[in-house]
C-alpha cells in the first residue's frame, strides 16, 4: 500500500490531520490502539480568553475562525452534531475579580471576547453573589462523539489500523518511510502523553499534566449555557452534565484519585444548589510542554518524519490550526511559527549546531 502520510494517533489533533490531508487531496493512514488519549476525557470547551486571569489566547481570532469552518465542514461529512456554540458565563468570586474583568474589557487583546456589562442573568440554583461576565465566540465540542464518529469514519474508509505502532517497524528511506507493507511520503506522531515512548522525540519538554472530571445528572438545573467558577459545568442534555476539571502535576497514571474526585465534588457543591448524581469519572493526562506552547514540525534528522503534539488544554482550538499549519508546511513550504515549531528545543537541546 501506497499513501502521501501516515498518522500515528486519532485524537483530536490526529484526526484534524487526517481532515486536512482529505480536503487537500493527500491520502493517508491512521494507526492508533485506542489505548490512551487525553481526547477522549476532554472537557471540550473553547473559548478565546483564559478565564482565570482574563488574558488573551495566542493568535486566538485565527484559530476560532478556522474552528467555525473547520467542525461544521466535518458535521456535514459525518452526518452528525458534536460542535456546540454556547454562551461561557464566568462566575465572579468578588469585586476585585469584578475589577479585574473591566480591565481586560478595556484591553484591545480580549476586549472584543467580552461583554464589558456584567450579566444580570439568573440561573436558577447556580449560587453567585457578585454576577458573571458574558464570555463571546464559546462553546464545546463533544469530544467522546466527536473521535468516535470520525475513527468509525476512517473504519469504513479502510483507512485506519487499530493496533499499536511498533517503532521499530518504522524504515526511514530516502524518499519515503516504509511501516509494514506501507509505503509513504511523510510520518506524522499524534501521539498525546504517549509521545513520551517515541525514540524519535521523547526528548522533548512534555510535561504531561493529568485531569479528571465527572458526568452528572442534575435533573434541576436546566441550564443552558456554560458556566465557569472553580470548576466549569456544560451542559450535554437530557439533564446530563459535564464537570471538571482538576489538574495534577505529578500522577502521570489514568487512575481514578479519591483527592479529584473530593475536589470534584467541593466546586460543584461550591456552585449548585440542588441534588445531583455523578454518573461517571474519568481521567486522563493532557499533553501539556513546558513552555505552554505546542510541538510542531520536523525531525531534525530524519526530514520525513514530523510531530504533531503539546496541545494542553486548547485541543478543540488547537488541533484543527496547528494541523493545518504543519500540511501547509510539508507541501507548500510556509514557515512555521517559532511559537510552535519544534526546532525552538534542537539547539537548547544541542542536537543541532
Amino acid at each position: 500500500m501506497k499513501v502521501d502520510y501516515i498518522i500515528v494517533g486519532a485524537g483530536i489533533a490526529g484526526i484534524a490531520m487526517a481532515h486536512f490531508c482529505k480536503r487537500y487531496h493527500k491520502t493517508f493512514m491512521v494507526i492508533d490502539d485506542g489505548v490512551r488519549t487525553s481526547s477522549k476525557v476532554a472537557g471540550g470547551m473553547f473559548n478565546p480568553v483564559v478565564l482565570k486571569r482574563f488574558t488573551s489566547i495566542w493568535e486566538s481570532e485565527a484559530q476560532l475562525a478556522l474552528a467555525q469552518d473547520f467542525y461544521p465542514e466535518v458535521e456535514k461529512l459525518l452526518t452528525d452534531r458534536f460542535y456546540h456554540n454556547l454562551p461561557i458565563y464566568r462566575k465572579f468570586a468578588s469585586v476585585e475579580e469584578q475589577n479585574n474583568w473591566f480591565q481586560a474589557c478595556d484591553n484591545p487583546t480580549t476586549a472584543a471576547f467580552l461583554n464589558e456589562d456584567l450579566s444580570n442573568e439568573e440561573f436558577p440554583h447556580i449560587k453567585s453573589s457578585f454576577r458573571f461576565g458574558e464570555v463571546y465566540q464559546t462553546g464545546y465540542l463533544d469530544v467522546l462523539k466527536y473521535v468516535s464518529v470520525y475513527q468509525s469514519y476512517l473504519d469504513q474508509l479502510g483507512s485506519i489500523l487499530k493496533e499499536s505502532f511498533v517503532y521499530a517497524d518504522l524504515e526511514l528511506l530516502d524518499s519515503s518511510v516504509r511501516y509494514k507493507n506501507i509505503d509513504a511520503g511523510h510520518i506524522v506522531f499524534a501521539e498525546g502523553f504517549s509521545l513520551l515512548n517515541n525514540p524519535f522525540f521523547n526528548y522533548l519538554p512534555l510535561d504531561g499534566t493529568k485531569g479528571e472530571l465527572f458526568y452528572v445528572k442534575i435533573p434541576n438545573l436546566k441550564l443552558k449555557a456554560i458556566i465557569k467558577s472553580g470548576v466549569f459545568i456544560i451542559p450535554i442534555g437530557n439533564d446530563v452534565y459535564k464537570v471538571g476539571a482538576t489538574y495534577n502535576w505529578s500522577d502521570k497514571t489514568d487512575d481514578l484519585t479519591n483527592e479529584a474526585y473530593e475536589e470534584l465534588i467541593a466546586g460543584l457543591e461550591s456552585l449548585i444548589d440542588c441534588e445531583y448524581e455523578v454518573i461517571q469519572h474519568l481521567a486522563g493526562i493532557r499533553p501539556t510542554v513546558k513552555d505552554r506552547r505546542p510541538l510542531v514540525g520536523q525531525h531534525y534528522q530524519h526530514k520525513r518524519v514530523y510531530v504533531l503534539n503539546g496541545l494542553g488544554t486548547r485541543g478543540v482550538l488547537l488541533g484543527p490550526y496547528l494541523a493545518d499549519k504543519l500540511i501547509q508546511n510539508i507541501e507548500n513550504n510556509v514557515p512555521l511559527d517559532k511559537n510552535i515549531d519544534v526546532a525552538r528545543y534542537y539547539k537548547k537541546l544541542q542536537l543541532i549546531k
